[in-house]
């Protein structure tokens, strides 16, 4: 770790725990600082505040009372999840406090250099293709992010001959000061978490803010076929890298006649890839890109992409049964994310299972992407509007069940040899379940109980 003389003896208000917070907590108190966390988990109910207290650390349970910053503070550390709204942190904002995710001091103390990853959709798949290429090519890598791996801890631990490839969402992109990745990728951009952000164009600010802090001496990897993307990134200071899988760039990633090529340089034939969907090839572009700036060569890239087949919960093979094979796309926690999936299965009758948390939004930009959807089988707050637009598309079998579990065997039923069962929800999981990850498990539980 390196040293970090900056937080010795500040004084740091934690607002909200979970993982990430709780690590920000004990990581500010390990470096000196004077921490208040404060969480609106009553403390009866709240393990992590629990630990923090053991450690001598001060905790506020309850609620995020506004007094608290009464007392002088240096510094805001966020938990991503708590919006700006939030009355503490809006308080905090007028007083002209710093505001920061983990993130920020995940940065501070790394000797490792970043590689940061973000965009509306395809995160988590691009950030495991590079941590595996740069494994598979035998230099040190670290998983960190909003993968799962709360930042600051990974960092903790990374050596300067490593690389800590980190997966950024918005939230945690919305709350940096310094925070400069080596290399750093931006994907896409669609309508998500406005709910949030207030606005597109606060949503598509935080997303730029990973190009902010960069230097002449870094790299920007830039999706070529997106305006919205390239129009973010049209001042960053970086050196700029493009991929795209529609047109040949002389420089870059892109396909052309069948293989991937990397500065006009073929590295792997299209039909040799193992991971399916044209989404996909987009992540695979930027995975390689990142991983050939970070000094990986073609031999580990093509090692990783002909037996990488998916990560858990993203578009990931569970089983096949009876001829039927299932598919737990649980990440698929908005539109896009599922039209994606189902165009990655567009030549095959497909049984959808959606449904979950309801935005405000309507569904009906599901509709040109269901024309191979025979049957859907649906659950959560928004089971009635996307039966709408399934009755719409023409699919005559709706069935609504009251969960995942149960959808399962319903699906099943309504199901043939060759046919795909997909799990897609394009809604979060909050209304049923804590975590998109806690849905897919108990998908593939039921997958499993078929047999």
């Amino acid at each position: 770790m390196k040293p970090t003389p900056f937080y010795q003896h500040r004084r740091v208000l934690v607002i909200g725990l979970a993982k990430s917070g709780a690590a920000a907590a004990r990581l500010l108190a390990e470096l000196g600082a004077e921490v208040v966390a404060n969480d609106k988990k009553p403390l009866a109910e709240n393990t992590e505040a629990k630990q923090l207290e053991e450690l001598g650390i001060r905790v506020v349970c309850g609620g995020h009372p506004l007094e608290l910053l009464d007392e002088p503070f240096d510094l805001v550390v966020k938990n991503p999840g708590i919006p700006y709204t939030n009355p503490l942190v809006e308080k905090a904002l007028e007083k002209g406090l710093p505001v920061v995710t983990e993130v920020e001091l995940a940065y501070h103390i790394s000797e490792a250099p970043f590689i940061g990853i973000t965009g509306s959709n395809g995160k988590t798949t691009t950030t495991t293709l590079i941590y595996e290429m740069l494994k598979a090519d035998g230099q040190g890598a670290l998983l960190a992010g909003n993968i799962g791996l709360v930042a600051c801890e990974v960092a903790k631990e990374a050596k300067p001959d490593q690389w800590l490839v980190t997966e950024l969402s918005s939230f945690q992109l919305a709350g940096i000061g310094e925070f400069r990745p080596a290399i750093a990728v931006l994907l896409n951009i669609f309508d998500a978490h406005l709910d949030y952000h207030g606005t597109k164009a606060a949503y598509v600010a935080a997303k730029a803010n990973i190009f902010r802090n960069q230097t002449e001496r870094d790299y920007a990897v830039v999706n070529a076929d997106d305006p919205i993307v390239m129009d973010a990134a049209s001042s960053v200071r970086a050196q700029k890298v493009l991929f795209s899988t529609t047109k040949p760039l002389g420089e870059g990633v892109y396909v052309q006649d069948g293989a991937v090529y990397w500065n006009g340089e073929p590295v792997i034939s299209t039909a040799d890839i193992v991971l399916p969907g044209q989404h996909n090839l987009e992540n695979i572009l930027a995975a390689i890109a990142a991983a050939k700036l970070a000094g990986a060569g073609n031999e580990a890239i093509r090692r990783v992409l002909t037996t990488f087949a998916g990560v858990k919960h993203r578009l990931q093979y569970v089983d096949e049964v009876n001829g039927r094979r299932f598919y737990n796309d649980s990440k698929a926690t908005n539109i896009l994310a599922t039209q994606k999936a189902l165009s990655a299965f567009a030549g095959e009758p497909v049984i959808l299972l959606a449904g979950g948390l309801d935005r405000g939004n309507e569904f009906d930009a599901l509709l040109p992407y269901l024309q191979r959807v025979k049957a859907v089988v649906l659950f959560g707050q928004t089971a009635a509007k996307i039966g709408r637009v399934a009755r719409e598309a023409g699919i005559e079998t709706v069935e609504y069940v009251d969960n995942v579990e149960k959808a399962v065997p319903v699906a099943f039923r309504l199901s043939e040899p060759g046919d795909v069962i997909l799990l897609s929800p394009a809604c979060a999981s909050w209304d049923q379940y804590k975590t998109f990850e806690e849905r897919g498990d108990i998908f593939i539980h039921a997958v499993h109980k078929l047999k």
